[in-house]
């Protein structure tokens, strides 16, 4: 159980493939002592600013970009993941600050606190005849509990498998049973909710590919939802064959919540504060992974352009590391409710905002964020600015012959506060549980009818399984956008957004520039 105070750790050191030995003390989150042995060019301060996106593309290279993965896979290794709150999240916070301050950055944390929980019971018992079969099953976060040892009944599946909707369980008699979904087309959230909602008494949501399955629900428990927990896609098809067989099983999930702090980093270069881009990726990662794809890549990409940008720039670009992403988008969330609350609005500062999640996946995309919604609908209103800021991502992208689709705003992801509360976002993904479409394979090369990335949110989420590759298209890409945009935001201003902007208090805003 992690406590609701700032944790302060004890002495480690990390070598990073750079040959930079971090010794991190534990007097304050600022003390980091630095040895160099044999250094190489991968990281630290750029010696010559970049100027446009030429020398900024120029100056982000793949061995850059790996040196952060490679530092971020061994703090994770040490610490057995960097899941917020825990010592590994802390050992990767201190290390990007000390990446931001050997570029001359004065980085500061951004604390909150929120719901956190501890998993009291998590186990699934098939009751055939002779000896009862225990099947693995890890609880999702904030799923809702069973009462004490668990509920017993049969095995029902919806009409459709993934339970997406009201009408999945439609005709099906689930009351008091126990639902077995599959992953896939919509969030777990729904799933349980509209398992509960039909009346089981619990849910399992079986993988779709390899491995385990750790999954979460949002960033709070949901009234009414099925308990629930996932298992891997094998004892997916041993639970199908159970319930077909009719043989009841006892699915045990409990969970006690209660209140954790945790923080976000946040480094700006000065700039018009009125006229501001924020950068943003999270640096959490689930627990038992070293999350180098989910979210290490789009971390690395920060660091490489934020090392890179000049120290002053026409307009503020401010880039964020959210913490505690992966338990609900709570960083972000709680940034922009802060920034809400604030006298003037200064939410309204924010020309753009730009999310990085996942940016190696081994079966990649190049998605650009699809503001336009010309393919898929988005999780909320879009703002003005995002439209063009996707059209400005895709003339980047033309200008260097790249193919890119559209990939959706699901709400999954640290953009979805902004967008909530009238920001415009944008940004890339390269995949995560979606499915290659031949379409793609045309694009992209890779394997169709596989996943984006097969390793996610598992133990296999390494270093090993990263395409650098389109990670240093993605890198590029975020290096152009910051640079062009810190000297001015008229491409994401006009043609479809006014000049000028009415902000909440009433006030017309400066045109920006």
């Amino acid at each position: 159980m992690s406590s609701t105070r700032r944790r302060r750790l004890g002495a480690a050191t990390v070598a990073t493939a750079a040959g930079i030995t971090l010794a991190l003390s534990a007097a304050t989150p600022t003390a980091t002592a630095v040895v160099v042995s044999a250094p190489a060019k991968a990281s630290g301060p750029s010696t010559t600013a970049a100027t446009d996106s030429a020398s900024m593309r120029k100056a982000i290279t793949p061995r850059g970009l790996r040196s952060h993965l490679e530092a971020l896979e061994t703090l994770g290794a040490r610490y057995d993941g960097r899941a917020t709150t825990t010592r590994g999240y802390d050992a990767a916070a201190r290390y990007v600050e000390f990446e931001l301050r050997e570029a001359g950055y004065k980085p500061r944390r951004d604390y909150f606190t929120y719901e956190a929980s501890e998993i009291l019971a998590e186990s699934l018992t098939i009751n055939g005849e002779g000896e009862p079969t225990d099947v693995p099953i890890l609880a999702m976060a904030y799923t809702n509990s069973t009462p004490e040892g668990g509920v017993t009944g049969d095995l029902v599946a919806p009409n459709d498998t993934t339970g997406c909707s009201a009408v999945s369980w439609d005709g099906v008699e689930v009351t008091d049973q126990v639902a077995l979904i599959s992953r896939g087309t919509c969030s777990f959230a729904d799933k349980a909710r509209f398992a509960g909602e039909a009346g089981a008494a619990g849910a399992v949501v079986y993988n779709n590919t390899e491995g385990d399955l750790n999954g979460t629900l949002g960033d709070a428990q949901i009234e009414g939802a099925a308990p629930v927990g996932g298992v891997t896609q094998e004892a997916g098809q041993q639970l199908l064959a159970a319930a077909e067989a009719g043989t009841p099983v006892t699915l045990d999930i409990r969970a006690d919540y209660f209140e954790a702090e945790s923080y976000n980093i946040l480094a700006a270069r000065n700039g018009d504060p009125e006229n501001e881009i924020l950068l943003g990726a999270h640096l959490d990662g689930v627990e038992g992974t070293t999350a180098v794809n989910d979210n290490g890549t789009g971390v690395a990409a920060l660091l490489e352009v934020a090392k890179n940008m000049p120290k002053k720039s026409r307009n503020k670009v401010q880039f964020a590391f959210w913490g505690a992403e992966e338990v609900g988008l709570i960083g972000s969330t709680e940034y922009v409710n802060d920034l809400v609350e604030q006298e003037g609005r200064q939410l309204d500062n924010i020309a753009t905002y730009l999310n990085f999640d996942m940016l190696g996946s081994p079966n990649h995309i190049i998605g650009v964020y699809d503001a336009d919604e010309s393919k898929f609908p988005a999780s909320a209103p879009v703002t003005a600015g995002s439209i063009e800021t996707e059209q400005m991502f895709r003339s980047y992208f033309r200008s260097q012959k790249q193919p890119v689709v559209d990939t959706e705003f699901s709400g999954r992801s640290d953009y979805q506060a902004f967008l909530q509360n009238g920001v415009a976002a944008g940004g890339l993904f390269t995949g995560a549980d979606g499915v290659k479409t031949p379409y793609q394979v045309k694009l992209f090369g890779g394997t169709a009818g596989e996943l984006y990335d097969p390793n996610y949110h598992t133990p296999t989420d390494n270093l090993e399984n990263v395409a650098v590759g389109p990670l240093h298209t993605m890198a590029d890409a975020v290096g152009h956008m910051a640079i062009t945009l810190a000297k001015s935001t008229r491409e994401i201003d006009s043609p479809n957004r006014a000049p000028e902007r009415t902000v909440e208090s009433g006030l017309a805003a400066e045109p920006r520039r």
